[in-house]
């Protein structure tokens, strides 16, 4: 498995090299070892979790207020407009977002560090998204803008097909900053 930074401060992709054969493939989807390597303790991770959305769906922009989470992102089935944004005061990368395509096809994984906003667009007809997470969900901390913050200019390759109430209730960018 390669580790290879991102140009987002401490985002990390872990790129799996599958053995593909005339059965199919087989891949490890995750190595403590390496993630160990760069810093990253698998016994960290308390939470696997999995979001199935169709074509169009899209999730986000989610994060944690306090200390954040760090999780790790994949896309197990079909395929996501993956994006981030780094929300960290003082980073060099803060206010900035990068898109990453997430699939079934390479088996890539984010490692999204604590401090960033995250969500996703389905691209295919179904995709399964997990994710595993060093951190029990609280809801009290939950933080969200808005997927179309004017501010944000978020480029999401598909028509909006569907999402939640919350997430069309999200605040904007401006509002998030003041309260950093």
């Amino acid at each position: 498995m390669r580790v290879e930074a991102t140009d987002l401060a401490d985002v990390l992709v872990f790129r799996p090299e599958p053995f593909r054969d005339d059965r199919g493939l087989f891949t490890r989807t995750f190595d403590a070892r390496d993630a160990e390597l760069v810093g990253i303790r698998g016994a960290d991770f308390v939470q696997d979790s999995q979001s199935r959305s169709l074509l169009g769906v899209i999730r986000g922009m989610h994060g944690r207020r306090g200390r954040g989470e760090a999780k790790l992102v994949r896309c197990a089935h079909g395929a996501v407009h993956d994006v981030l944004v780094d929300i960290r005061p003082g980073s060099p990368t803060f206010g900035v977002h990068r898109a990453f395509t997430l699939d079934d096809v390479d088996f890539v994984s984010l490692y999204v560090p604590p401090g960033f906003l995250h969500g996703f667009q389905a691209i295919s007809p179904v995709a399964d998204v997990c994710y595993r997470i060093d951190r029990e969900h609280d809801p009290t901390e939950d933080i969200a803008v808005a997927h179309d913050d004017p501010d944000l200019r978020i480029a999401w390759p598909l028509p909006v097909t569907a999402i939640s109430a919350r997430d069309a209730d999200a605040g904007s960018w401006g509002d998030l900053v003041s309260r950093l």
